[in-house]
């Protein structure tokens, strides 16, 4: 049996995406998400920190707004690193931290704006990227 069908019978391998050095360097310093976005802006970490800011300011729809940035340019990178629309995007990998946390608020904000099907489908697809996931970003 050749390895190639292996792998296929186990489905895909975990995608892991860069690091974003930069982006963890000011950050540790005390930089702001939301002036830290226009220099990074293909950052799904940035996006994902400014969309858990304005929810817990109760600012909903910008909530909504930027976890729906954050979700598209993680679903970029994603792809950019060989993710094939499905399979394992594990949590304890740090840099896909980031599209995870994206991910779950963009959930949390369809409910909220009471979107049809979207909070069950991102309930899905968070749990199918990594089960542990919701858990870990519930714990922050």
């Amino acid at each position: 049996m050749s390895d190639e069908f292996r792998s296929n019978l186990l489905g895909p391998e975990p995608t892991k995406l860069p690091a974003e050095t930069e982006v963890y360097q000011h950050l540790a310093v005390g930089a702001h998400p939301q002036e830290l976005v226009a220099k990074y802006p293909a950052s799904s970490l940035l996006w994902a920190l400014a969309a858990e800011q304005a929810w817990t300011e109760g600012r909903t729809v910008e909530s909504y707004a930027f976890a729906r940035v954050g979700y598209h340019r993680g679903l970029d990178a994603l792809r950019r690193n060989g993710w094939r629309g499905a399979g394992p995007i594990p949590w304890e990998h740090e840099p896909n931290q980031g599209f995870l946390r994206a991910l779950y608020a963009l959930g949390r904000a369809s409910a909220a704006i009471n979107e049809p099907d979207e909070p069950e489908r991102i309930e899905k697809f968070l749990n199918d990227s990594d089960p542990t996931a919701k858990t870990a970003i519930e714990a922050l």
